[in-house]
């Protein structure tokens, strides 16, 4: 059974912690995902054998914490990331973030540099409601979208989801990938080279685009946007234990 805690904007996010070694780890959820994902149990899993501590969410509109999805969007969710560590955690952390969730972990390292020790991405999406939603409307739809609010899109996993016009320009806001993007702790960009959702080129960029000390890219040969068979899930953890390894022997 999930707790909850209540953020400043009164939103009730549901959350699973464990106490353990830190620096912590902190799973952020991709799109309309919740915390009972593969990856996110697979995390948790592997922190409960290594003793280390370990958070996982739910943003608001997503999952068992309060909202509707419809009425939220990257900003509403990096704000509820940003308060689940800041009231949950102690002292830095590793940021595993997940499609939409690596994003959010890239807000974060300009939020709050000093909390994250380091970060894994998986198949991070950075500005995909401009790069890929936005992008990929025709006319007709962002007309729609801008005199309706909202237009439906059809998804491979579920149902047809609803992009909001307010998701859209919030976005716009939130974008990493235009202006300098500083990573000052160990980085590690994980792709699946046949991923249908998030190209190999969003990788490729985040890595030409962003500045740090140790930033690697790694290509997984026919893995797709899950990212969560044995093998894949493997690599997640190996790369958190190394992001773990390399800021404690930096710091």
């Amino acid at each position: 059974m999930a707790d909850h805690f209540t953020t400043d904007r009164g939103r009730q996010i549901a959350y699973l912690r464990l106490e353990g070694e830190g620096p912590g780890v902190v799973f952020l959820g991709g799109l309309r995902s919740d915390m009972t994902g593969t990856k996110a149990l697979f995390l948790e899993d592997w922190a409960r054998r290594a003793g280390r501590a370990f958070l996982r969410f739910d943003y608001s509109g997503h999952g068992a914490s309060s909202g509707e999805f419809t009425e939220g969007c990257i900003g509403d969710w990096a704000e509820d990331a940003a308060a689940a560590i800041n009231t949950l955690t102690q002292g830095p952390q590793i940021l595993v973030g997940s499609s939409m969730g690596g994003w959010i972990a890239l807000l974060m390292a300009r939020r709050m540099p000093e909390r994250i020790a380091g970060m894994v991405t998986v198949a991070a999406a950075p500005d995909f409601t401009e790069d890929s939603m936005w992008a990929g409307m025709n006319e007709i739809e962002r007309a729609k979208l801008k005199r309706e609010g909202r237009i439906l899109r059809p998804s491979e996993y579920d149902e047809p989801y609803v992009i909001t016009n307010r998701l859209i320009e919030d976005g716009r806001d939130r974008l990493v990938l235009r202006d300098p993007l500083n990573l000052p702790f160990p980085v590690r960009f994980l792709q699946g080279t046949a991923d249908m959702d998030v190209d190999k080129s969003v990788a490729l960029r985040l890595l030409d685009h962003a500045t740090g000390p140790d930033m690697r890219l790694t290509l997984v040969d026919g893995a797709d946007h899950r990212f969560s068979d044995a093998d894949c899930l493997a690599l997640i953890a190996a790369s958190v234990e190394e992001a773990i390894w390399r800021s404690e022997r930096n710091g």
